[in-house]
């Protein structure tokens, strides 16, 4: 009698995740068509995009009595005596001034705090942790100018009308950094924190040591948000800010209209304006690129 033996029908291997990810994508790709027309559309889009940026640039370098539309949005000829007189101008210089130390405080100041408290909400285990967390998250459903009145008359009453510190202070309270900043911590090893903590290394050490310089992607990325927000501020600072001395850039070039100050001059300033937000986006490219793509991939 002998033995039969049957042979195992052949087994398909069962695609992995990340498999079944890169099929998708690939049956996601357009053929020569589509790609043609996603090309256009996006050509389409960048110039929607940069043609307002361009006509500010080539109109701040037109004479004030030369300019017509559509000729004047040739880039030729070329005057810079718009520039001449915002750079000589005392009043534009102290807006910068004004609006540059507004900025720069309240960048470096809402960093920090977020940082201190995304890591206090993400690594440390407190009593009513969850709620103190979510209670100050609600902040963000609740309208900017809700706030607005009560924050004026408070800062008001404490002298702060007309000072930096009035300025300032009432925006470093920013949910939405603190809300970034504990997802990212939150992924954080915590082998990490145990570690220092055997070492004897104390919570500021382990803060300034370990947190922050993993923390560098996201930190770079908030900062260039948080730098946009208050370079491009009005409201507040129109609000606060009552003498002519303590004005941004945004709530000097907005008061020029009333002031009939020809159109080259007010487009001359918004390229002023405008240069420092876009040289901090230079300085902050490589670590913004970088935090975007790690918050997509712990996504």
């Amino acid at each position: 009698m002998t033995a039969t033996t049957t042979t195992p029908a052949p087994t398909t291997p069962t695609p992995t995740p990340s498999g079944r990810r890169r099929r998708a994508y690939r049956a996601l790709e357009p053929g020569p068509a589509g790609r043609v027309v996603r090309y256009a559309l996006l050509a389409v889009a960048s110039v929607v995009t940069l043609f307002p940026f361009y006509a500010m640039v080539v109109l701040s370098l037109k004479p004030a009595a030369a300019i017509e539309f559509p000729a004047s949005l040739l880039p030729w000829p070329v005057d810079v005596g718009a520039y001449q007189e915002v750079l000589a101008s005392r009043s534009i210089l102290r807006w910068l001034l004004n609006t540059t130390i507004y900025s720069v405080v309240s960048v470096v100041a809402v960093l920090l705090l977020a940082a201190m408290a995304g890591y206090a909400f993400a690594k440390k285990r407190f009593p009513g942790r969850e709620t103190m967390f979510w209670s100050f998250l609600a902040m963000v459903m609740v309208p900017y100018h809700v706030t607005l009145i009560p924050t004026f008359i408070l800062i008001a009453k404490a002298g702060g009308v007309d000072t930096y510190w009035g300025l300032i202070l009432p925006t470093l309270a920013n949910a939405q950094a603190v809300f970034l900043m504990r997802q990212f911590i939150g992924g954080l090893p915590d082998e990490l924190f145990e570690a220092a903590k055997i070492d004897g290394a104390s919570e500021w050490r382990t803060f300034v040591r370990i947190v922050l310089p993993l923390c560098k992607p996201i930190l770079a990325t908030l900062g260039v948000f948080v730098f946009l927000w208050h370079w491009n501020d009005l409201l507040w600072p129109l609000i606060i800010g009552q003498s002519g001395d303590m004005r941004t850039l945004t709530v000097g070039i907005a008061s020029l209209q009333q002031e009939q100050v020809p159109l080259n001059v007010m487009l001359a300033g918004s390229v002023v304006a405008f240069v420092p937000i876009f040289a901090a986006y230079l300085v902050g490219q490589r670590y913004f690129t970088e935090g975007v793509t790690m918050s997509g991939i712990k996504g």
